[in-house]
């Protein structure tokens, strides 16, 4: 076998193994959360999945998002703008995990301020993985005469749709949040924002797995 196909193969297969990686870490991020809380710590749902900051899930909560972020910075695109993509998302990651949300009851100016700066990363985080699903992923080659596969065209409708849930998703948080108090309270009990929290960071670990080629496959042999 020719070595440079060889060393091609191994480099795709690694590509999809990363991207795999990613989504099984979106995919589970919340469920390990919400259950480790439980069963070890006895906690109930929290009010966001950032709150889980704020329980003995702490550690879970900042590793998982480190290593989504250092995930991130290791994805390699076809394009520079997919790298600097990864990479901005790697920073907003991290900044969601060294800045908490503000946590529940008084709190100084201090938390509050930090508390801001989560929100800002928090909305950047999400903001770039609703690029790579939407813009990113769906890319296709330029030039004409390579018509993109069935199998690719049925990605390409996963990674919108997950992109629409998060970003769908997000706006309903932002309506919640500016709903008036009397309104609000009637949905605090049902904590809305760590499902919707939740749901988005599902759709990103469906997109990144998708993009894993684990599900939709291109059914194409390389030559040995």
């Amino acid at each position: 076998m020719n070595k440079n196909l060889e060393n091609e193969k191994s480099l795709v297969f690694s590509y999809l193994q990363l991207r795999k990686v990613i989504g099984l870490l979106g995919i589970t991020f919340p469920f390990i959360l919400s259950l480790g809380a439980l069963i070890l710590f006895k906690t109930g749902i929290q009010g966001s999945i950032s709150s889980y900051y704020h329980t003995g899930m702490q550690d879970v909560f900042v590793g998982t998002l480190c290593i989504i972020g250092f995930f991130l910075l290791s994805y390699k695109g076809y394009k520079p703008w997919d790298n600097i993509v990864g990479d901005l998302g790697c920073i907003f990651a991290v900044g969601l995990a060294l800045f908490p949300t503000r946590p529940a009851g008084v709190t100084s100016s201090g938390d509050i301020i930090i508390g801001y700066v989560h929100l800002a990363f928090a909305i950047l985080f999400f903001s770039t993985l609703i690029c790579f699903s939407l813009f990113l992923f769906t890319k296709t080659d330029p030039d004409p005469k390579k018509i993109p596969t069935k199998r690719k065209q049925q990605r390409n409708k996963i990674y919108k749709v997950c992109g629409y849930v998060m970003g769908f998703c997000i706006l309903l948080i932002a309506i919640y949040f500016f709903l008036p108090n009397t309104i609000a309270l009637l949905f605090v009990r049902y904590n809305p924002v760590y499902w919707l929290e939740a749901l988005a960071i599902f759709a990103f670990g469906i997109s990144w797995f998708t993009k894993g080629e684990a599900i939709l496959k291109d059914k194409v042999k390389l030559p040995e």
